[in-house]
């Protein structure tokens, strides 16, 4: 299984028909100061896997690592392939949201997609201070 997509969004979802809808995709967050809390965001995964990997389970995590190495969360979890078609590779989107992030400093920070132990892609995350409007 591979991961095909991986970024981040304000907002994001699948429709009924299968449709992967994006909106507000960004790699750069501006706060004032820190420690700052993002108050939301879609981290959205598109997995592919070939059609001999039907009815398997695949140990999936999502880890948000800092500029330091040192790993902020972790979010473990198992994720069935299901058949979809004879013979046609299986694609998967799935939309994380994630409230309140905290980030205690301006960096370079990443969301690391595991698979089965493998880090399968990165997604960068660029936290940047910028200063108070004057008045």
């Amino acid at each position: 299984m591979e991961v095909k997509l991986a970024l981040l969004a304000d907002g994001a979802n699948v429709s009924r028909e299968g449709k992967l809808n994006l909106f507000g995709i960004f790699d750069t967050l501006f706060a004032r100061s820190f420690p700052t809390t993002h108050p939301q965001m879609q981290l959205v995964i598109r997995f592919e896997a070939a059609a001999e990997e039907a009815n398997t389970t695949r140990q999936v995590e999502i880890q948000l690592v800092a500029s330091d190495g040192g790993i902020l969360f972790r979010l473990p979890g198992a994720l069935t392939v299901q058949q979809r078609g004879l013979g046609d590779a299986i694609r998967m989107d799935h939309v994380l949201t994630l409230n309140h992030v905290q980030f205690e400093r301006p960096g370079r920070y990443r969301f690391d997609v595991l698979v089965d132990g493998q880090v399968a892609a990165l997604v960068p995350l660029q936290v940047e201070e910028i200063a108070a409007a004057a008045h």
